[in-house]
């Protein structure tokens, strides 16, 4: 009986052009691993989604499932640090989604601000600046049919990465200081470490240590690391080199933990050792 009643769920959801019901627990339970840090079952989960979807007679009457899956496949890849290799595939998806309208356009924002993230890796902060405000300026213009704040604060963040890529500190610290007071939970933690980076980006290494003892939520897997790498650059730059090299050391195993050996954040944190190594050579 229940298996007569799931399949009776499954035809109704492909007469709708919807999901069916197990395209729906894969998709979250792809979110699950990325909430966990599960980057490559993440990516693999979400894979098996695309592969039935092009496999079967019939795809286009489901069209979400096939783009929601795509685009997790490719989110699963940049958050694991895996970015460059994934940027071509990223751009076909971005053209395909381009025609999207209404709510259903919020997946393409998000693939664009994935394409910010990889611009600034990248050495592009200008072109990663251009995709973020462009995402915000689209935002507002659907916030009235969906809720599009965690969207909103990414965009920020990515845009504040790439005014701190930049050298526009200032501008970044504005970012920050202007959200943190309405942070919860990661956004308060995410927000916090762009406003160490900020300061330390501005020479002013003593504020941005004196920041980095207030007490935050612990971050999300993606940013795993992030808090004792900015640490380290503050302690880099007040002449604490042993410390900020302990700090660095402990950023790293982290990063080596939770990332892709290609990740950009294992790449910074390896990077201020060496400047540190160079330090205590001299």
């Amino acid at each position: 009986m229940i298996r007569t009643r799931e399949r009776a769920a499954a035809w109704a959801a492909w007469a709708k052009g919807s999901a069916a019901p197990w395209h729906t627990a894969a998709l979250a339970e792809v979110n699950r691993c990325l909430q966990e840090g599960s980057f490559e079952e993440a990516e693999a989960r979400a894979r098996a989604v695309v592969a039935a979807r092009e496999g079967r007679r019939g795809r286009d009457r489901r069209p979400a499932a096939h783009r929601k899956g795509r685009y997790f496949a490719v989110l699963a890849a940049v958050l694991h640090g895996r970015g460059a290799e994934v940027l071509d595939e990223l751009e076909g998806l971005i053209a395909d989604l381009e025609g999207l309208t209404g709510p259903r356009r919020t997946v393409l924002l998000h693939a664009r601000l994935l394409r910010a993230v990889i611009l600034t890796d990248q050495g592009r902060p200008a072109e990663a600046e251009k995709q973020a405000e462009y995402v915000l300026r689209a935002a507002k213009r659907i916030t009235h049919l969906t809720d599009l704040w965690e969207l909103e604060l990414w965009a920020l963040l990515c845009l504040a990465e790439a005014l701190c890529a930049q050298g526009r500190h200032t501008e970044a610290e504005a970012i920050a200081r202007g959200h943190l007071p309405y942070a919860e939970d990661h956004a308060l933690t995410a927000l916090h470490c762009l406003l160490l980076r900020s300061l330390s980006g501005q020479g002013r290494h003593e504020e941005a240590l004196a920041e980095s003892d207030r007490p935050v939520p612990d971050p999300v897997p993606a940013a795993a690391g992030e808090l004792p790498l900015v640490v380290a650059e503050a302690l880099h730059g007040l002449g604490r080199h042993e410390q900020a090299k302990q700090e660095a050391l402990r950023a790293l195993a982290i990063c080596e933990r939770a990332f892709h050996a290609d990740h950009p954040r294992t790449a910074e944190v390896r990077s201020l050792l060496d400047r540190l190594d160079r330090t205590a050579a001299a």
